[in-house]
């Protein structure tokens, strides 16, 4: 069970009237990769999180390795995997991939990655957006930029997401102890096991991590991660999950930022979350530095990393129309189009790698942007 790290007594004092340059809702990947954009130009950058830095982990814990070293967090890197394997109840194929995903462990990737910023901290729960800066359950807190990456809830726009009803997908993880000797990430796709999404199973170190995804927010995926976990590993323990979003939304509303899961920037089909909320977060990160130095207007901030945003919705489109169609292809179809794709994994897997590419940490590739591409 989580321990809310929240300050208590003599000790949780007031934040009423606090104020910075720039307030970021959020200490996970998302809102850390903002403040490491603006470390170390004397900005008064406040972090505000519910629990402290790396405490509560929500998501599957494994990410492409080659983003992982861009963020100087390799030390948080527990087991490397540079193959995936696809299985159906017809049968499976494996795949050398262009590059390696690797399975990490969640509080010390946060603790390397907040090191890497200087900016103050404050254990409070955010509630809702004000005119100045948002309200806590310690006070109002003033700034005149803030930024949302608390997540799928999207808490400082109006209205807010809501399962089920909401393009939202749902996850659930269990981590039991395991000899978790492998090379590959391995995932399941079978319709007995989830109608709409997958299982996945992912070496760690001294564990495992297994879980199941489903499209469909209606539908339950604690019987199916439990069948699962005891088909591969021999038990189910150590539960979190959380909902994610598969549909991208707006960069900013005319007064707040959104970044990561707050902004849909969760990558459809795959789920993945955590390489947008680090690519997202520094690309939100260099604009907020771009405004607080005087170079740009809130306005124009605003507009140009919403543009930035939007200009990804053509392969969101893909992505998610291949999301809509995998349910619907029959196993028996499904499985030859997985033995057959071995010809075109360095293309395909390149090219998913490239759409939130890792080279753009260091700040090689052009963040400028034209036009944003229209909606698929």
């Amino acid at each position: 069970m989580t321990r809310r790290a929240t300050l208590r007594g003599a000790e949780r004092t007031s934040l009423d009237g606090e104020t910075a340059d720039v307030i970021i809702c959020g200490a996970s990947f998302a809102g850390l990769a903002v403040a490491r954009e603006l470390s170390g130009r004397g900005h008064d950058v406040l972090i505000v999180d519910r629990y402290e830095v790396g405490e509560r982990a929500t998501s599957a814990c494994a990410a492409p390795t080659p983003w992982l070293h861009a963020m100087g967090v390799e030390g948080a890197i527990r087991q490397e995997l540079p193959y995936m394997r696809f299985t159906t109840p017809h049968g499976s194929a494996r795949y050398r991939l262009p590059w390696s995903w690797s399975s990490f462990d969640y509080r010390e990737l946060c603790r390397l990655l907040d090191d890497q910023n200087d900016a103050r901290f404050e254990t409070a729960k955010v509630e809702r957006r004000t005119a100045d800066g948002v309200l806590t359950d310690r006070g109002e807190l003033h700034a005149p930029l803030v930024v949302d990456a608390l997540g799928w809830k999207r808490v400082l726009a109006d209205p807010h997401y809501q399962p089920p009803e909401a393009p939202l997908s749902r996850g659930l993880e269990v981590h039991p102890p395991h000899d978790a000797s492998g090379d590959e990430l391995h995932c399941w796709i079978e319709r007995d096991l989830v109608r709409a999404g997958y299982g996945w199973h992912v070496p760690a170190g001294s564990e495992v991590r297994i879980g199941v995804g489903s499209y469909d927010p209606h539908d339950h995926v604690k019987e199916p991660t439990v069948a699962l976990a005891e088909r591969t590993a021999g038990e189910a323990v150590r539960y979190q999950g959380n909902w994610f979003p598969h549909r991208l939304r707006s960069g900013a509303d005319g007064r707040t930022f959104f970044v990561g899961d707050a902004a849909g920037h969760c990558f459809p089909l795959s789920g993945e979350g955590i390489r947008t909320a680090f690519y997202f977060g520094i690309a939100c990160g260099r604009e907020l530095r771009e405004v607080v130095e005087g170079r740009k207007t809130v306005g124009e901030g605003m507009e140009s990393y919403s543009r930035f945003s939007s200009s990804h919705r053509h392969a969101y489109g893909w992505a998610l129309f291949l999301q809509g169609l995998l349910p619907k292809i029959p196993p028996r179809a499904l499985t030859l189009v997985l033995k057959a794709f071995h010809p075109l994994t360095d293309r395909s897997f390149s090219w998913y790698l490239r759409q939130a590419d890792p080279s753009f940490a260091a700040g090689d590739r052009d963040f400028s942007v034209e036009e944003p591409l229209q909606p698929v």
